[in-house]
Parts: structure tokens; C-alpha cells; sequence
């Protein structure tokens, strides 16, 4: 609709990582890390790139690293596959503005999820979604984050703002299936609006009733496993995906539990991007990289599992 391709598929299906931000220091990118680790993703067959999300640490970026981040991405990936912005923002003129930055850098869709820190009411989000949407130059993809967010994106809510000229779809990564498929019950009479899970461990079951694909965060590392595992979803074939879900399960339960924190999961994922050479691990504060205990268990994880960059 209001992009400037037609690359965006209606809906848009498979996996599409959100992929991590590679840093040098709390302002500089590692441009070089950067340049790898898309042409790593990509390789792997992936249908769609997200950046500035959770995984990408977003919220703790500068606006000046954000757009540099923006450009850089759109430039490398030259319209090979869909690239989706994060645009969340607890200010509505900066979201605006981030959207804009990424039209213009060749981006075909935003993601937004609700404003954090004022609790906001369902009506009042549902209104915030009508005027924000109304000012964004890509279609939006929503994104339900609960966890981080302390918002929720109710499903009656969800439904009402599929009626709105530009939405897109949804990222849910609650992790609640049942909040998944009262989403998919309430939108059958829009079968463009593309529902997406977050959660990788639930990407198996999420295609093989009828969603459309995963945002994954161990796509960052392996992308060719979860290219695999939804493809093999979507043609139903039982025995394939016991073996490929039992592989991301290993990889959910070695990665992403190292560490005290909830910052666990992105620390995990940068640290085994290090590891093989991709790019630094260094983390936006207030997270930190990995200490050289933790270090050293993710990287024999990564021996363990198999993990090497892209030829």
C-alpha cells in the first residue's frame, strides 16, 4: 500500500529474524560485525530481517544510532528481502520520525508496539493506534510484548485496528497460545493480516495451525535450521519437525539460559555471534557482555551445537 515496492507480501509469511545490534560502544556500531552478520542471515533463506526490535536492545540506543542502523541495513540488503523498523517509542513524534527515516531508506514496513511507562486503557490504545497510523508512511506490523511493555494488545483491540487502512499484522510474542488463537479466530474474515510468533519455541505448532511464520531470535545464529523447521510445517511433515523443533529446543536450552537475568537470552545470542567470528558481543547498558565463565559455557555450547558462520 503506502510502500515504495511491492516486496512486502500480503500476508507476509516464514521467518523473519529480529536481528541484534552489533556494537562496538555504546554509540558505535561495528559496522564490519553488521555487514556479516546480514549477509549470514540471509544466506540461511530467511523471508524478512527486523531491526530495532528487543532483540536489536532498541530502547537503549541513541535516535542517531537507530538511523544509522536504518540506513546501513537497507543499503546492504537492496531489496533482496522485506526489512521491517522497529519504531516503538514512548513518544509519539519520534515514532513518526523513525518511520519516515526508514521510508526513505528503502525500508517496506514499521513495527510498533504499545508506548511503555503511562498505562494506557484499551480505548485510549486503540485511539493512539488510529492517529499514529494515519502519520506513517509504511504499513505496521504490531507488536504484542507484554513482558517488556507491561501493555497488552487485547484481542478485541487487535481486531478493531485490522479494520484501519495500513495495518499489516502482528508479532505476538506473549508466548500464550491461547491469546495466539483467539487472534486467529477473530481474524478470519482478514486473511492478509499476517499473524507472526515470537516465540521460536512455539513456531512449530504456530504454523501447523495456520499462522503465517516467527519472528526467531536464534535466526541470528541459525537461520537455516528455523527456514527448515517452518517449511517443513508448512508441508505437515510430522517427522521432519520433531527433529528440527528438538534442535531449537537445544539451542533455547543452552543460549538463551546462561546467565542470572532476563538479559540472559540477548546476551546469549551476541556472545555465540562472537564466537564464530560474526560480530562483537558488546551490549547497550544497563546489560553487559558476558563475563569469561558464562563466555566460555556459550561457547562450548556453540561447538556442541554445531553453530558456523556462512561460508
Amino acid at each position: 500500500m503506502k510502500s515504495k515496492s511491492n516486496l512486502l507480501p500480503k500476508p507476509l509469511c516464514g521467518i523473519i529474524p529480529p536481528m541484534v545490534t552489533p556494537l562496538q560502544d555504546r554509540d558505535t556500531l561495528d559496522a564490519a560485525g553488521l555487514e556479516r552478520l546480514i549477509e549470514h542471515i540471509l544466506a540461511g533463506g530467511v523471508h524478512g530481517l527486523f531491526i530495532l526490535g528487543t532483540t536489536a536492545e532498541a530502547p537503549s540506543l541513541s535516535y542517531r544510532l537507530r538511523y544509522e542502523v536504518i540506513e546501513r541495513v537497507c543499503k546492504q540488503v537492496k531489496e533482496r528481502i522485506p526489512v521491517l523498523v522497529g519504531i516503538t517509542d514512548t513518544a509519539f513524534v519520534e515514532s513518526v520520525n523513525i518511520a519516515r527515516k526508514a521510508c526513505d531508506a528503502g525500508a517496506q514496513a514499521v513495527v510498533l508496539a504499545p508506548p511503555y511507562y503511562f498505562p494506557a486503557g484499551q480505548p485510549e490504545l486503540l485511539e493512539y493506534l488510529k492517529h499514529i497510523i494515519s502519520e506513517l508512511p509504511l504499513p505496521v506490523f504490531l507488536y504484542n510484548m507484554p513482558s517488556y511493555t507491561k501493555m497488552v494488545y487485547e484481542p478485541k483491540t487487535i481486531r478493531a485496528a485490522a479494520d484501519f487502512p495500513g495495518i499489516a499484522g502482528i508479532k505476538d510474542s506473549s508466548g500464550n497460545m491461547i491469546y495466539f488463537r483467539r487472534l486467529q479466530c477473530l481474524l478470519k474474515d482478514h486473511p492478509d493480516f499476517s499473524l507472526l510468533m515470537g516465540r521460536e519455541e512455539l513456531l512449530a505448532e504456530t504454523v501447523l495451525l495456520g499462522g503465517h511464520g516467527g519472528v526467531c531470535g536464534g535466526a541470528n545464529l541459525l537461520p537455516e535450521l528455523y527456514v527448515g523447521l517452518y517449511n517443513a510445517a508448512c508441508a505437515k511433515d510430522l517427522q521432519k519437525i520433531e527433529v528440527l523443533h528438538e534442535k531449537v529446543m537445544k539451542l533455547s536450552n543452552a543460549i538463551y539460559t546462561v546467565g542470572q537475568y532476563e538479559s540472559s537470552y540477548l546476551k546469549g545470542i551476541k556472545c555465540a555471534l562472537s564466537c564464530i567470528g560474526i560480530c562483537s558481543d558488546f551490549m547497550a547498558e544497563p546489560f553487559h557482555r558476558f563475563r569469561q565463565e558464562e563466555h566460555d559455557r556459550i561457547q562450548r555450547y556453540v561447538k556442541e551445537l554445531g553453530i558456523t558462520p556462512a561460508k
